[in-house]
C-alpha cells in the first residue's frame, strides 16, 4: 500500500517537471517567433564559453568541472599560483640572501612537478 503514495508522488514530480520544461521550451518559441533571438551578436554562432571547456581533454572535463562549481582550481593551477606568488615574494627579498635562495629552489622544484603532471596529462589523459 506504501508504494501508492510514491507512485503518486512521483507522477507529480514528473508533470511539474514537464510543466517547466514547456514553458521554458515555450518561451523560447516565443522569443524566436519574435524575432528577439536574431538580435544577439552571437546568434548562429557556436556559444564561446571562454572558460577553456573545449580545450580540456574530454575525460578531465567532469573533474575540472566539479572542482570549477565547488570553488576550487585543479591541481596543476593552483601549482601555478603558487609558483606566481612565490616570484612574487622573491622580487621582494635581497637578490642574494639565503631566503631569495630558498625561494627560487622552491619555483623551481614547482615549476618541475608541473612540467611533469602537464606531461602525464598530455600522454594519459588522466592525472
Amino acid at each position: 500500500m506504501r508504494a501508492r503514495p510514491l507512485q503518486a508522488s512521483r507522477l507529480l514530480h514528473d508533470a511539474k517537471v514537464r510543466t517547466l520544461d514547456d514553458r521554458i521550451a515555450g518561451m523560447i518559441r516565443e522569443a524566436e517567433q519574435s524575432g528577439e533571438l536574431r538580435t544577439a551578436k552571437s546568434w548562429g554562432k557556436p556559444l564561446d564559453f571562454g572558460d577553456g571547456y573545449e580545450e580540456t581533454p574530454a575525460d578531465l572535463r567532469i573533474a575540472y568541472k566539479v572542482l570549477k562549481d565547488a570553488g576550487c582550481a585543479p591541481a596543476e593551477v593552483q601549482l601555478l599560483n603558487d609558483v606566481a606568488a612565490l616570484r612574487r615574494d622573491l622580487k621582494a627579498l635581497p637578490a642574494e640572501s639565503p631566503e631569495a635562495q630558498r625561494v627560487r629552489t622552491k619555483i623551481v622544484e614547482l615549476e618541475a612537478t608541473i612540467g611533469l603532471r602537464l606531461d602525464r596529462i598530455a600522454r594519459n589523459r588522466s592525472l
